[in-house]
């Protein structure tokens, strides 16, 4: 079962409006500033930190250039809308292919890495 081991795992949870305690097992809520949170995640020895389904969240981190790493899929669909992943706020953000791969679906899944921006 897929959830027994996301259960264990253990998940932070950036809200402005929930409060603790958290319904989820080894969910941690953080409160205050995101960036100094996350920031300090960064900075415990331990495993790589992801978000799941957030667009709000990435782009809020993309925005404080706390995103080391965006791993995208890219599946074979047009649905015609939904969320934006990246704000319409016409910052430059490089990236760097890192990865790619092609599933036996036809989706796509990209690993770009942060960049450093060049002025050409």
């Amino acid at each position: 079962m897929l959830a027994d081991p996301l259960n264990e795992l253990p998940k932070y949870v950036a809200s402005t409006t929930l409060k603790e305690p958290l319904g989820w097992r080894n969910a941690r809520l953080l409160g205050g500033d995101l960036g100094a949170a996350v920031r300090a995640l960064q900075a415990e020895e331990g495993e790589d930190l992801h978000v799941i389904g957030s667009p709000g969240l990435v782009q809020s981190l993309l925005a404080l250039e706390l995103v080391d790493e965006l791993r995208l899929m890219i599946d074979p669909v047009l649905v015609g809308g939904g969320k934006r992943l990246f704000r319409d706020d016409g910052a430059l953000r490089p990236l760097r292919l890192a990865d790619s791969q092609v599933t036996s679906t036809g989706a796509i899944i990209v690993t770009y890495a942060a960049a450093v921006a060049t002025t050409d």
